[in-house]
């Protein structure tokens, strides 16, 4: 009797992506590439764990906004978790800078990515993973685009809960995001544009890339409990010393968010942008708040002082 034996398909020598990317430079293993060419192995433990930590950064009119603050919580990241990288501070900061010029973009988004990385032989510990540091620089966007940012943004609360802390720390910024994107397709689903979930003791913690702040007869709060403690957010604080407005960070009750004179978000992704309804309901007026407005122009204005930013010198 013969045997028939399989024909197995051939084993391509090159891998070939047909999708789209935005124009952009990233760099990886010591290599500046077009974003087309970045790509990470199967085998990382960033994709197949998220045992990863990351930090954004934005370039606005050719300037770095708070690049040391996100780069004082990347190193702060990586330490938490264990992770160590080839290079120092002042060439992860070089390297950051060159995406940027090579990419072109005056205004851009940037981020710099550690990954557990692989081991050669597969092994499960994660002590003999060899850590990948990966940056790149893209066009800028925001959560919320133009129209959204002149009415306000329509959000609503899931009931999903966020991770808790005592399981992920939300002080290192990760990719553990299943919470917050069920939390997204459930404000879809609401006929919403975002969403915010809640924290493990039923009260408001934070969305899909950003923090949110109440106004209330001109004082503002924040959650304090399980959310990461955002550079913008951090920068609205700084705003508020400023001017000589009270901020602080605590617990905000779903009622309390649904009865604020004012609500608006925060992230590196678009800055500071208005919330005008949330659920089923406007926010007071359902307007952009006059000090929604002002904190907003204070932020933009930031970008072109040195104090607050770094410019990139373009070839």
């Amino acid at each position: 009797m013969t045997q028939i034996l399989p024909v197995l398909p051939a084993v391509a020598e090159h891998y070939c992506d047909q999708r789209g990317y935005p124009d952009g430079v990233a760099f990886m293993d010591g290599q500046y590439l077009p974003m087309s060419e970045a790509k990470i192995s199967v085998l990382d433990w960033g994709f197949l764990h998220s045992d990863a930590t990351y930090d954004t950064v934005h370039v606005w009119n050719g300037r770095f906004f708070r690049l040391d603050l996100h780069l004082d919580r990347f190193f702060r990241g990586m330490e938490r978790l264990r992770m160590k990288l080839p290079y120092d501070r002042e060439t992860i900061e070089s390297i950051l800078r060159n995406c940027v010029a090579l990419s072109g973009h005056k205004s851009s988004y940037v981020e710099m990515i550690c990954t557990r990385g692989s081991s050669p032989t597969f092994s499960r510990d994660p002590r003999q993973a060899e850590n990948r540091f990966i940056a790149f620089a893209v066009p800028f966007g925001s959560v919320a685009n133009k129209e959204q940012l002149e009415r306000g943004l329509h959000v609503a609360i899931s009931e999903t809960v966020r991770i808790p802390p005592k399981s992920i720390d939300p002080s290192i910024k990760n990719y553990h995001w299943l919470d917050l994107v069920k939390g997204l397709f459930d404000a879809y689903d609401m006929g919403a544009e975002t969403a915010l979930i809640l924290d493990a003791n039923g009260h408001i913690a934070e969305g899909p890339g950003f923090n949110v702040f109440v106004v209330k007869d001109g004082s503002l709060s924040t959650p304090a409990f399980g959310v990461l403690p955002g550079i913008t957010r951090r920068t609205v604080f700084d705003l508020c010393s400023e001017i000589g407005r009270s901020a602080t960070a605590a617990d905000v009750s779903r009622t309390e968010i649904k009865a604020a004179d004012e609500v608006f978000i925060t992230s590196t992704a678009g800055g500071i942008m208005p919330v005008t309804r949330i659920d089923d309901a406007p926010i007071a007026s359902g307007h952009v708040g006059s000090i929604t407005r002002q904190l907003m122009d204070l932020y933009w204005q930031k970008h072109d002082d040195p104090a607050w930013s770094s410019v990139v010198d373009y070839p």
